[in-house]
């Protein structure tokens, strides 16, 4: 299993939300020098969220993501305001190894299945970010009546093979993953399932290994330090 520490960047910093709620913010420093951090301690794939571009529609942090990239020399997925084509061919041209559409692929499942074809399922991701197991979009600020289940299905037929999924009631709270839930996408689809929001102790992570999770991401639990980001590596290398 991957695991994938998150950096969250709004207005140039690295920072974490608490259930999403951008009232709710706790700043971590520079971002580039957080990822700086991950990667000298092993880590080699990181996952990064524009909160900015999520909530305004557009990618608004791509310079730091390149400094990140050509700075740091480490592979990275990106989303957060991905919403065209266009904007999906600059961000992989920059050198981002993976998008990860949300919005987009809900409102949009014609772009999902162009980017596929254009790119290759390997780089091209979809997050599902649910509440109350109903899809939620535009920096989850808005809910929909989309059943999770019945999403990630017409994804799997659009040619996904990557979903990263998060409960949003468990995001940035460390009260754990939520395994039935994942658990329900990783039995009923083909498609390689990455686990995230609530993690707090090495337990949620073979908790989601268990499972059969493609990877998980790491975010608040790595800053508040209640997972030793080098142990975990060692465990799940």
């Amino acid at each position: 299993m991957k695991l994938y520490p998150a950096i969250d960047l709004l207005n140039k910093r690295c920072v974490r939300l608490y259930k999403g709620l951008y009232s709710q913010v706790t700043d971590y420093g520079d971002p580039v020098e957080m990822a700086m951090k991950w990667k000298s301690i092993g880590a080699t794939f990181l996952h990064l969220v524009d909160l900015d571009g999520a909530k305004e529609g557009r990618s608004v942090n791509l310079d730091v993501v390149k400094d990140i990239i050509d700075k740091v020399g480490i592979d990275v997925e990106l989303g957060g305001g991905i919403r065209t084509l266009d904007k999906i061919d600059e961000i992989l041209s920059i050198g981002v190894k993976r998008v990860i559409l949300g919005s987009a692929a809900l409102k949009n499942p014609e772009l999902v299945r162009k980017a596929i074809k254009k790119h290759g399922s390997e780089r091209v991701v979809v997050g599902v970010d649910t509440k109350n197991f109903k899809v939620a979009t535009n920096g989850w600020i808005e809910s929909s009546d989309v059943d999770a289940l019945d999403f990630a299905k017409s994804l799997e037929e659009s040619g996904v093979k990557y979903i990263i999924f998060t409960d949003i009631s468990k995001d940035g709270t460390l009260s754990g993953i939520n395994v039935e839930q994942t658990k329900k996408l990783v039995d009923n689809t083909n498609i390689n399932i990455i686990a995230s929001g609530g993690v707090k102790t090495i337990d949620d992570l073979r908790d989601a290994d268990s499972i059969g999770c493609e990877g998980i991401i790491i975010g608040k639990a790595l800053y508040e330090g209640t997972i030793d980001l080098k142990k975990a590596i060692e465990e799940f290398k």
